[in-house]
């Protein structure tokens, strides 16, 4: 199975991309797992709300490049179903067993993700109605995924 996570913006902490290499190594064992980084748009520091849209639109494009078509798409927003890491290791192991081998989660920008992405996606999914920086995020998403693939496996990290 191929576990891909598509976003916006670069890790800028070292402890942050420390955290998801080390996740992406215990993953190595489940999965091809990679993480695609594409740039952030640059917005004026006062931007209007069309300066914004534009720049969710732009990014969201370039998200939309990157997705492979037979994937089964998750869109990370606040407006997404909550799971528990249960009902998300269900689901996943549920797209192995109908055969689905590609599974992409997408992570947009400090401004969100575009509508024309979320509309792709076969399922939206929020973390929480707690509000994260989307680098943390990613973080978080990366833990979930290799907890998933321990509940898949019997694994002892998930109590």
């Amino acid at each position: 199975m191929n576990i891909q996570i598509i976003c916006v913006g670069k890790l800028k902490e070292n402890y942050l991309r420390d955290a998801c290499d080390e996740y992406a190594k215990r993953l190595s064992r489940y999965c091809k797992f990679s993480i695609i980084e594409l740039d952030e748009c640059k917005v004026p520091e006062n931007a209007s709300d069309s300066q914004i849209e534009s720049a969710i639109i732009a990014e969201g494009n370039k998200i939309i490049s990157k997705i492979n078509k037979n994937a089964m798409v998750f869109s990370m927003c606040i407006e997404g179903k909550q799971m528990s890491s249960e009902e998300l290791a269900q689901k996943i192991e549920t797209c192995a067993i109908n055969g689905t081998n590609d599974i992409v989660f997408l992570i947009g920008g400090s401004w969100g993700l575009s509508k024309d992405a979320k509309a792709l996606s076969d399922f939206k999914l929020s973390m929480s109605k707690m509000t994260f920086p989307h680098q943390l995020a990613r973080v978080i998403l990366c833990e979930q995924i290799y907890r998933c693939f321990n509940i898949i496996n019997g694994g002892k990290y998930h109590k």
